[in-house]
């Protein structure tokens, strides 16, 4: 599995139930529309015992995370860090594993500037949770 179908696997699957392959093209969003408890229906987070929270039929991308967040055991900033954000979702935020990221995504940018990248690299995901079925905040669009 790719690291971005990982990423929207571990946020919008939490209990591996759906597909994990994250679009990466302008491929029409995959959603479960069943109502028996599929990938984004109801059911128990394995990790928190809890279910996953919804908005309008879709993942709630900012309850998930801030969930996460609020168990992480440290300060861990997920809107706006790209490491942080991996970090909380278990992940490996090394450089290399941020560039790979990068590569799946086609950035064409300089993968020395980890700055620049890290901004686009966040931009990114959460632009492809949405896709994928992810309800996003509104200050978290481009």
């Amino acid at each position: 599995m790719s690291l971005l179908g990982t990423i929207v696997s571990k946020i919008l699957h939490p209990f591996g139930g759906g597909d994990a392959q994250a679009q990466t093209s302008g491929d029409a969003p995959k959603t479960d529309t069943s109502s028996a408890g599929g990938a984004l229906g109801g059911g128990s987070d394995a990790a928190s015992g809890g279910a996953v929270p919804k908005v309008d039929g879709k993942v709630d991308v900012e309850a998930v995370l801030n969930d996460l967040a609020g168990k992480a055991g440290q300060p861990l900033n997920w809107r706006t860090s790209i490491v942080d954000l991996m970090k909380l979702l278990h992940l490996d935020s090394s450089l290399s594993s941020r560039k790979e990221l990068a590569k799946e995504l086609n950035y064409t940018g300089d993968t020395e500037d980890s700055a620049t990248m890290n901004v686009w690299l966040h931009k990114q995901v959460i632009k492809k949770l949405e896709e994928n079925g992810g309800k996003v905040p509104d200050d978290l669009k481009d």
